[in-house]
């Protein structure tokens, strides 16, 4: 059975690109989640032992000595949506299409998604992928990537993947600081966007602009705060 694994990394950043990961695994043991979880998840045990898992909750060095056990494995299969596009678009239609890309290259049995959406909205999103995959075994959960295998691999090679991009920026920005991990949150991040808009300069091809971040920032600059 081929079994597909997807995820994502970079959703909530306001720079860089968002980076759609799958990762296909061919078991022949392998048996469908109609069969059992417990034997589904029994199936996926060689990706387990390979380190599979969320990625957020490895380091990064740990990240890249999976993903290098993961390759002997199975097939990753990565998509970058970059921030024009985001800007351009509708990021929830476009992580989509980047997943039906991905499916229709692989042509899997059986595809797990880390749930991209509230989970009262599960049964409509995978009515849809089934319908527009022709893939009808579908498994879509929050976490997912913590809980199957399969889609922990997918968030290891979405995840390693963002880095790359984001360490390009730091290297390119390292002499006002660099631009931190490109997330809301970050200090560093938030003070190089600042400094950008007090200059009055278009911004960059690496940040998203229609991201609420930065008309926070606008107001906090513009009230001094």
């Amino acid at each position: 059975m081929r079994i597909l694994g997807l995820d994502e990394a970079g959703r909530g950043c306001v720079l860089g690109p968002l980076i759609v990961g799958g990762f296909l695994f061919e078991d022949e043991d392998a048996i469908g989640n109609d069969h059992g979880r417990g034997a589904a998840l029994a199936s996926q045990l060689a990706l387990r032992a390979a380190g599979a898992d969320d990625s957020k909750a490895l380091t990064a060095r740990r990240r890249e000595q999976v993903r290098a056990a993961l390759s002997g494995l199975g097939a990753a299969h990565t998509r970058s949506i970059s921030p024009a596009r985001i800007d351009g678009g509708n990021l929830n239609t476009l992580e989509v299409e980047a997943f039906l890309d991905i499916v229709r290259v692989t042509e899997p049995d059986h595809v797990y998604l880390d749930a991209p959406v509230n989970p009262r909205g599960i049964p409509r999103l995978k009515a849809d992928l089934i319908r527009r995959s022709g893939v009808e075994r579908w498994t879509i959960e929050p976490k997912a990537d913590s809980v199957w295998p399969v889609v922990g691999a997918a968030s290891i090679f979405a995840k390693v993947l963002r880095d790359e991009a984001i360490t390009v920026l730091n290297v390119r920005y390292a002499d006002v600081g660099g631009v931190g991990s490109g997330y809301p949150s970050d200090p560093v991040t938030r003070a190089w966007l600042t400094a950008l808009l007090d200059t009055g300069a278009p911004m960059p091809d690496c940040v998203r602009t229609r991201w609420g971040t930065l008309d926070n920032l606008r107001q906090a600059s513009l009230f001094g705060s």
